[in-house]
This record gives C-alpha cells, sequence and structure tokens, in this order.
C-alpha cells in the first residue's frame, strides 16, 4: 500500500502525503504553490476558467486533456502529468497558442484566458482534428469569455492549433512517457486514517474489501457531479474512494450485440462506441456537458448517482441498457430501469457498487432516436430528455421502449405510451393518438426553473410524434393529421 500521491509537474516528479480527501487541484495551486494563473470562476465546471491540463498515457499514447480544477480531487491526478498556464512558456517565449491570443487580441480582460489557453493546448495537441470554426467552437463550448473575446479568440485557436505540435512538451514527451510509466504502479493508495481518508484501490477485489468496511465511504469516478457536492453543497464527505485506478474498470468492449462500458470509461472514451450504437446517441455525448466535463466524467458515474436529469439513463434505458453491481460477496445485473427505484434513491445494496453496464445495438428492423431539450444547447441541464426504440415489421410497431428523463423522481419508462402505441400503424398518425394521451397518465411532471409542468408534458408528446415522423420518414401528411388533432385539442380545451 502506497500512502502518498505522486504526479509530475514543469517536469518534476512531486510527491504528497498530506492530501485531504475532499481538497481540490485548484486550491492546491492557488493555496499551495501560490500559482494564481489558474483561475477561481463558477465552482462547479461550468465556465472554464480554472482549467488545467492532466497528460495521461492512454493505449501508450501520451494524450492531454482540459480538466476542470475546481471539482478535479487532487488524489484524483496521481499517475499524471499536470500542466497549468505558468507552465507553457519557455525562456520568456510565449506558447503558440499564448502567442496566437495576444497577436490575435483573444486576451480581453484577462481573466477566462488562462482557461482558454489551457482548452486550446490540449487542442493543439490533439492529433486528427479538421480544422474549422466548428471543431474550435466544440473545443470550447466548457470556457465563457465574460467580455464577449470569442471572435479573436476562435481566429487565435484557427490560427495555433492545426498544425504539428512544437512545443516543450513535444520535445520532451519521449522523458515525459518514461516518467508516466514509472508512476504507474498496482498499489492501493491509502492517505488518513479509518475517520477521514482518500483511498484509491487499484482492484475489484480491493474496492470491494475497503467499501465493505466503510459503506458510508464515497465513491468518485470522475468527480463532476461529486465535486459539485464539496463546492457548492458544502457537504463534508470524509471518507472518499477513488475508483480511476482499478484495472479494467474503464473498459469499453464493442461486440456485435453492443457494447460492454466499464463504470470508469468517460464520455469522451466512448463517444465513437456510442456514435456507432446510433448517430442520434453520439450527437447526445456530445452534449453531455463540456470537453473538460466529458474528459473526466463517466457514464458509470452518470448511472450511479441516479439523477431524474441525467442525460444518459433515459437514452439506455430505450436501448434496453443493463447494469452490473458487485460487492465483497455478490456480483449482480439487471435491467437499468429497475435500478432508479426513487429520487435520490437507488437499488443498491450497503458495500455494492457499479461495475460496469451492457447496451444493446438495435436490431435491423429497430429505429432509435434521442433527443436532449434544454436552455442553452451546451453545456446544459436537460428539461426534457426523451428516448425512443420502435420495433416495426411491415410499418408497424410491434414493440416500443419509450424513456424519459426530466419528467419524474427518476429515469422512467412511459409503460402506457409504450402499450398504446403496440400495434400502431407508421404511416397513420392517426393510430398514435393513445400514446399520446397516455404520457398523461405515465408522468405527473413538477415545475421547476428550468421548465413548467405544461411545458415538458407538451414537449414529452412532441418528442414523441417527432420520433415517430423520423422512423417513418414520410412526415407531410402525418404532420397534417397531428396538427389537426392539435388543434381540436385546443378547441375542446
Amino acid at each position: 500500500m502506497r500512502d502518498t500521491i505522486r504526479f509530475i509537474k514543469a517536469g518534476q516528479v512531486v510527491e504528497l502525503t498530506n492530501v485531504g480527501p475532499t481538497e481540490t487541484v485548484l486550491d492546491y495551486l492557488r493555496l499551495r504553490r501560490q500559482e494564481t494563473g489558474t483561475k477561481e470562476g463558477c465552482g462547479e465546471g461550468d465556465c472554464g476558467a480554472c482549467t488545467i491540463a492532466l497528460g495521461r498515457l492512454v493505449n501508450g499514447k501520451l494524450i492531454y486533456q482540459p480538466v476542470n480544477s475546481c471539482i478535479q480531487l487532487l488524489g484524483m491526478i496521481d499517475g499524471a502529468e499536470l500542466v497549468t498556464v505558468e507552465d507553457l512558456a519557455q525562456d520568456k517565449r510565449l506558447h503558440p497558442v499564448q502567442k496566437a491570443m495576444v497577436d490575435l487580441h483573444g486576451s480581453q480582460c484577462g481573466f477566462c484566458t488562462p482557461g482558454f489557453i489551457m482548452t486550446l493546448f490540449t487542442l493543439y495537441h490533439a492529433e486528427g482534428q479538421e480544422k474549422s470554426r466548428k471543431t474550435v467552437t466544440e473545443w470550447l463550448a466548457g470556457n465563457l469569455c465574460r467580455c464577449t473575446g470569442y471572435r479573436p479568440i476562435i481566429d487565435a485557436a484557427l490560427e495555433a492549433c492545426f498544425d504539428a505540435a512544437d512545443d516543450a512538451f513535444t520535445w520532451r514527451s519521449n522523458e515525459t512517457r518514461e516518467q508516466l510509466k514509472t508512476l504507474a504502479d498496482s498499489r492501493d493508495i491509502f492517505l488518513g486514517n479509518s475517520a477521514s481518508f482518500f483511498a484509491s484501490p487499484s482492484s475489484l477485489d480491493g474496492l470491494a474489501a475497503l467499501y465493505g468496511q466503510h459503506p458510508d465511504a464515497t465513491l468518485v469516478a470522475g468527480a463532476t457531479d461529486v465535486g459539485l457536492w464539496i463546492t457548492k453543497h458544502l457537504r463534508n464527505l470524509p471518507k472518499v474512494i477513488w475508483l480511476g485506478r482499478i484495472e479494467g474498470l474503464d473498459r469499453v468492449e464493442e461486440t456485435e450485440a453492443g457494447v460492454l462500458i466499464g463504470a470508469t470509461a468517460t464520455f469522451d472514451a466512448t463517444e465513437a462506441a456510442m456514435t456507432r450504437i446510433s448517430p442520434d446517441l453520439g450527437e447526445l455525448w456530445k452534449r453531455i456537458g463540456s470537453k473538460q466535463v466529458r474528459a473526466s466524467g463517466t457514464v458509470g458515474g452518470n448511472i450511479a448517482n441516479g439523477s431524474p436529469i441525467g442525460d444518459s439513463p433515459p437514452a439506455l434505458i430505450a436501448l434496453g441498457a443493463s447494469v452490473e453491481l458487485q460487492s465483497a460477496d455478490s456480483e449482480r445485473t439487471l435491467p437499468l430501469e429497475d435500478y432508479f427505484i426513487d429520487y435520490g434513491k437507488q437499488d443498491r445494496l450497503p458495500g455494492e457498487f457499479v461495475t460496469g453496464m451492457f447496451v444493446p445495438r438495435p436490431s435491423a428492423n429497430q429505429a432509435y432516436r434521442c433527443y436532449k431539450i434544454s436552455k442553452r444547447f451546451d453545456q446544459d441541464i436537460s428539461s426534457v430528455m426523451a428516448a425512443f426504440r420502435f420495433t416495426v415489421v411491415d410499418g408497424r410497431i410491434i414493440e416500443a421502449r419509450i424513456a424519459y428523463g426530466g419528467m419524474a423522481g427518476t429515469p422512467k419508462r412511459a409503460a402506457g405510451a409504450e402499450a398504446a402505441l403496440k400495434g400502431a400503424l407508421l404511416e397513420d398518425a392517426s393510430t398514435w393518438g393513445a400514446a399520446f394521451d397516455a404520457l398523461s397518465s405515465d408522468f405527473t411532471p413538477m415545475t421547476d426553473m428550468r421548465a413548467s409542468a405544461d411545458y415538458r408534458m407538451e414537449t414529452a408528446r412532441a418528442l414523441l410524434a417527432k420520433a415517430l415522423m423520423e422512423t417513418d420518414g414520410t412526415a407531410a401528411e402525418n404532420l397534417r393529421v397531428l396538427k389537426k388533432r392539435e388543434a381540436d385539442h385546443d378547441r375542446a380545451a
């Protein structure tokens, strides 16, 4: 067992023993190291002012990814290279990204500038990116400029980020890879005592044993949710177990039947596999948080915490996904929709944890659609999340799986609407009406700051209609029928 965390900073190995369970990377940089280039903005991973880069070995390649340091726990950077804005300039010469930002007037007040530069640093080192404004804006979706200086920032990115990387990090990449290999080990990490600790097991057996002894501990994968418990809810989390070092728990295995996803596989790591299941699913994955959030946040964490407004659960429930759970003395698998019991309550016993899930591929006669409705396109919480899988034979629906988020205390299937669609004809919208009406029995949505109950119900119906029309592919006549039905409904009301 190891009682330190180790990482690389400015080419040197840093080893720390006094790491609190909820100490963040941001606080370590600003308070301990007095490196204040990394700014504290929103404190919840939305604005990007605190962005740093983490370098890790992925299949032997050194990959840099942007991370929100305000919600990244310090212990979670064990085994990585930590890069901040202070590290970029060499011998008083600006990094190419910094120089482009200066030359093209990308820096306005300067508060957000270090975060932009660090995100663009990771784009500078990313391979195979298409040189386009779209690429840049997708990469920067998690960075906010309060001075509306986006145009020159994007110009700077287009100027600097799409040629072969040629900076100090490239020149010493072989040395960095060797350092990272040296830091990698299979020892469990435990810092603290039985009452308060940060721990990181290296195996499932080690996790099961530790969590069995401390079922009150908080399990952390990417901390994109738990980080807010610390910074916004001000929760006291004396025992933290980080899952990021468990061998094999980050697996993404594609088969003909579907995709096996380990509990610590990130949204970024699973995006390509999800896109191959369905283009709709790939588009949804791109809208789950920002680049920083997707680089850290895990699909397993999105499932395990059971949020009623989580984006991935409805999308995966409609596909018939299952979830795997394990404890010190048992393993079991259950349908994903059965995992969610009530608001904030999941079917997880003391000492039991999520190890992964299986996501089936739609068969040849199944159509899949999913949609996210939110006030902002990027980096926003869903008002309504909807997903649909229709099994169709000779133009008739013989089975429907419909799941919504934001409509109830848990992600939930629309059982009444599913039953009402059985036997409906895709080409005849007059056979769909019972399913729209059934949604009122399936859900009693709430009104909150994101949407009213009436808006949510109307949106749920509209998304069902959209999915049916897209599946049929002959929308014009069906749209006329649906508009007439809506007009008749309004007159009756």
